[in-house]
């Protein structure tokens, strides 16, 4: 496992999750004004100072869940509100996205690609903004000085940590359902053909050395595929031709975009039991989250402007089936940590488990255009 591998993942399903976001904030004709701060406000928070040093510190992977409280906190950053049937289909579409770019990644270190092209995006959506574009440009900076120099084998040792982060997830996605990238359990289906990595030949060829490393010999094969050369490598300049296309907006067009459940991950909810055992991880977890969340630093929306819902769904109708049909196994709404002991010794990771709870609250209905379960309610 990687210790390098959480500012990786966190960007590039940020940069996803922004993707989603802008794209269901036009479907729902939210005014642009709006929209912009909704977008500034989650960005600025997502780039912040403090929390970029926390995730970049070296460190393991935690929970899904662990990460998905994180991006419930980062998500209501701004006016905007989620209901958890929203939220969830927003994780699974972010999560699944991200683990189909790192399965085609033509080599390990294209992940780092993959991350500057949700970054290239993102300063598209802030470019009105120079004090938030100087945050992304900062967190550019910090990529390059701690990824710049990792050999090969490091990058693969990366693109396997992430691998095994989402090798249970098996989310069906209707764009990729369409486009035959994925099968109906859920599986992606990998081409056999296409440009190859950079600095790599064409498949076909065993060339054979005597001991003097003269060659002597060569045969050819077929290989099944229709391959062509990389004709350049990406750049990884802030300013750069990334070549790769991965990582960018696949909801630049206007396409509706649902999400299911594959038979398979469904059979294995129903199988899954809540384990009562204190999870040996609890306390790692919860400083995890409290160094996270110390540093995100959300800011409580200014001024009279009311909030509004947002709906990842085409109507509210199918936002409540959805919640009434996704099993609670995998829902993501409570980070199970029991830390009794670390709330009455340290102050700080009381506050924050503080803010994690959630106190009984009417739930307004959906015909009345307001907010519904704001996860994050005091932000």
């Amino acid at each position: 496992m990687s210790v390098r591998t959480l500012p990786l993942l966190f960007l590039n399903l940020g940069g996803e999750m922004l993707y989603i976001l802008d794209q269901r904030l036009r479907a729902q004709n939210i005014p642009r004004d709006k929209a912009r701060k909704v977008l500034n406000d989650i960005i600025s928070t997502m780039f912040n100072r403090k929390f970029m040093e926390e995730l970049f510190k070296p460190q393991e992977l935690y929970s899904k869940k662990a990460l998905r409280t994180v991006y419930d906190r980062l998500a209501h950053a701004s006016i905007m509100r989620l209901n958890q049937a929203s939220m969830d289909k927003l994780y699974d579409l972010m999560t699944m996205a991200f683990k189909y770019q790192v399965l085609l990644c033509p080599r390990p270190k294209d992940v780092l690609l993959v991350t500057f092209n949700h970054l290239d995006a993102i300063k598209e959506f802030i470019r009105d903004s120079p004090a938030i574009l100087h945050q992304v440009d900062e967190t550019f900076w910090q990529l390059t000085e701690v990824y710049g120099s990792l050999s090969a084998g490091e990058f693969q040792m990366i693109r396997q940590t992430l691998l095994i982060f989402f090798q249970d997830l098996h989310i069906r996605v209707s764009i990729f359902l369409k486009d035959r990238v994925q099968n109906s359990n859920g599986r992606f289906v990998l081409p056999v053909s296409g440009p190859l990595p950079w600095g790599t030949e064409v498949p076909g060829l065993i060339r054979m050395f005597n001991n003097k490393g003269e060659e002597v010999k060569k045969v050819q094969f077929r290989h099944g595929g229709n391959y062509v050369t990389a004709p350049k490598e990406g750049s990884f300049e802030l300013y750069g031709d990334r070549v790769l296309k991965l990582g960018t907006n696949m909801y630049s067009v206007n396409r509706p975009v649902d999400t299911h459940m594959s038979g398979a991950s469904k059979n294995l909810a129903s199988r899954t039991e809540e384990n009562i055992t204190p999870n040996p991880l609890a306390k790692e977890e919860l400083n995890f989250l409290a160094r996270l969340m110390g540093g995100m630093e959300i800011k409580k929306p200014s001024g009279p402007e009311p909030g509004f819902r947002l709906n990842l769904f085409t109507t509210d109708e199918e936002e409540e089936q959805a919640a009434l049909t996704r099993p609670e196994e995998l829902s993501y709404e409570v980070v199970n940590i029991q830390a009794t002991q670390d709330q009455q010794r340290n102050k700080e990771l009381a506050r924050i488990m503080g803010e994690f709870e959630i106190t009984d609250q009417p739930r307004w209905t959906a015909s009345k255009g307001e907010d519904l379960l704001a996860m994050m309610d005091e932000l």
